[in-house]
């Protein structure tokens, strides 16, 4: 009878134990603290996360498309002003002034881009074919929102470089050419085509 009662009475023990060994279990697995809330601040705390690596992931690409928007503005500059320079050395008339000025931008926005993949081992044909994927809409875009603002402000086709108009229609081209191609760089690169630079 003793071993009997001994046994009945370690077996109430095991009993009285067992809930308070599954709730320990259960504060292990969910986290949870005494009043509930620590599953929902654990997953507030992953939420807020994933939000945060957003917003940095979208300055990034800010940042990317500002850097690729401005050496494209560089290269197309450069052989603007070159072209137009050219063209009134050469006493071409206004359009075919405009045409060399605008193929020229092409040739050096292009050039800016392969230069430094060929030097870093890209040979000719693959570094061309980078840049076009990653920088040709972006030119494309920039010379024609330049070559419109100086057909469309008036005296500046007509004005010589000695002019200020000249200059300042230049300048506002160049601004213009900026506004037009920053979403195009800013979508490529949130699609994930990165500029070569």
């Amino acid at each position: 009878m003793q071993t009997l009662t001994r046994a009945h009475q370690s077996s109430g023990i095991e009993k009285e134990e067992q809930p308070s060994t599954e709730h320990d279990h259960t504060l292990c697995v969910t986290g949870d603290t005494h009043d509930g809330s620590g599953m929902h601040q654990g997953h507030d705390h992953h939420g807020h996360s994933h939000d945060n690596r957003s917003h940095k992931q979208t300055g990034s690409n800010w940042k990317l498309a500002t850097m690729a928007t401005l050496h494209c503005l560089l290269g197309c500059g450069i052989g603007e002003i070159v072209g137009v320079i050219v063209g009134t050395a050469l006493g071409l008339g206004m359009w075919e002034t405009m045409a060399l000025a605008i193929a020229l931008g092409f040739v050096f926005g292009f050039a800016l881009g392969v230069i430094p993949l060929v030097r870093a081992g890209y040979g000719m044909r693959r570094a061309f074919q980078v840049i076009l994927v990653s920088e040709g809409l972006s030119i494309l875009v920039m010379e024609a929102a330049e070559a419109l603002t100086q057909i469309f402000v008036p005296g500046v086709m007509q004005a010589g470089l000695a002019d200020g108009l000249f200059w300042a229609g230049m300048l506002l081209a160049l601004i213009a050419g900026f506004v037009a191609a920053f979403p195009v760089n800013l979508i490529l690169i949130g699609r994930g085509i990165r500029h070569a630079h």
